[in-house]
């Protein structure tokens, strides 16, 4: 079977930077249903087709991933807006409150009066190279369908 709109795909992966620097997984299985925006467009755009046994190198950009750096996104926001008692550290992931809903941060610096926080993805901007390997393909249940996501084995 092949990987096309509605088929379960089971995928090993290793995720690495420009550098060659490990970012997710040596060998990482995941399953998804294909052609739903389950992962990265990127990734799904170049295995549309691909059969069990398939092996490839995929290298993405990022505006086929996680999108360009958003310098805007990085905002400076004064300490009063932390609950107190918090105390944040640069590289901390937090959740960040706005107007249309939840949102997550980064925290780059913390200042005595004001924090800076970073919205980007932490994969925004960088080119990704995924070694992966197609272990299963399978038609998803009526079930998986009407949710939009392969469930979790």
């Amino acid at each position: 079977m092949q990987a096309t709109r509605g088929a379960v795909v089971t995928l090993n992966y290793t995720l690495r930077n420009d550098e060659g620097e490990l970012l997710d997984g040596m060998d990482q299985t995941i399953q998804y249903l294909h052609g739903y925006s389950n992962i990265i467009p990127g990734l799904e755009n170049a295995l549309e087709g691909v059969e069990p046994g398939n092996k490839q190198t995929v290298v993405i950009e990022p505006a086929d991933a996680y999108g360009e750096f958003d310098p805007g996104a990085v905002v400076t926001l004064p300490c009063d807006s932390v609950p107190e008692g918090v105390e944040l550290e640069p590289g901390m992931q937090v959740v960040g409150e706005t107007p249309s809903g939840p949102v997550q941060l980064v925290v780059r610096e913390v200042n005595e009066d004001s924090i800076v926080v970073d919205a980007n993805h932490p994969l925004a901007g960088k080119t990704l190279h995924f070694e992966v390997e197609v272990t299963d393909v399978r038609t998803a249940s009526d079930e998986e369908l009407a949710q939009g996501y392969a469930e979790q084995s």
